[in-house]
């Protein structure tokens, strides 16, 4: 069934999140604190992890300087803010942290290769187990995540929704046009953007990661003229 892994990965974070609630309006102040530096860490971890699979490092460079330039001259994070603005003002939530808890989230799921190998999976052998497990996984991370900043990680399954759900469909009219060299390299440039996002979790520096977008697909572009 094509987006049952999809299906599957909103319903765990949907309770995840629920869960992480929960405990937000229970857990003291330090408690939230350290949890949310653990979790930048780790993003700083799979981040890492994530680049190193780079094959030309100059590829790598390109796309991150190419599309964040492109990202930012767009503006997408102001998109992505008035986006979140205007659902913080609909559902009538006073959560300081809502925005940064819907943005953060939405990074954490979506940009990692579990998330882009899976939905090429999905979308051209109509297999979900990847996606499952990565739900898997999302669903354990939105509890620490909602615990720490609240009620807006549930609402990252929208945007997540839209860009994984996107992903599978474009890979099901695709079929198998995209081979691993591209995969590893629009990978690298993901994992990058988590190492941007781990800094601004941390508060080491404040980093635009969603203006950075883009350069998962000049990451394709560039990887397709020189190395296939």
């Amino acid at each position: 069934m094509l987006f049952l892994g999809t299906i599957i990965n909103i319903l765990t974070v949907v309770v995840g999140s629920l869960i992480g609630l929960f405990f937000h309006s229970k857990l003291p102040g330090r408690i939230v604190k350290i949890t949310f530096q653990g979790i930048g860490l780790f993003t700083l971890y799979i981040g890492i992890v994530m680049t190193m699979k780079t094959q030309e490092i100059l590829i790598l460079i390109f796309s991150i300087v190419i599309g964040a330039s492109l990202g930012e001259w767009i503006d997408l994070d102001c998109y992505l803010n008035r986006f979140s603005n205007w659902i913080k003002t609909k559902i009538k939530t006073n959560n300081e942290n809502f925005t940064e808890g819907l943005i953060t989230s939405f990074l954490l799921f979506c940009i990692g290769s579990m998330t882009i190998l899976g939905a090429f999976e999905e979308g051209t052998q109509g297999k979900s187990d990847l996606l499952i497990a990565k739900s898997v996984m999302d669903g354990f991370s939105s509890i620490a995540l909602a615990s720490a900043l609240g009620i807006g990680v549930l609402f990252s399954i929208l945007p997540l929704m839209i860009f994984q759900g996107g992903l599978t469909f474009i890979a099901f009219l695709l079929g198998n046009l995209m081979p691993e060299a591209v995969i590893n390299e629009m990978s690298a440039a993901g994992g990058l953007m988590l190492i941007g996002l781990g800094f601004s979790i941390l508060e080491i520096k404040k980093i635009k990661v969603i203006n950075m977008l883009p350069s998962l697909v000049v990451a394709i572009i560039l990887a397709y003229i020189f190395l296939t």
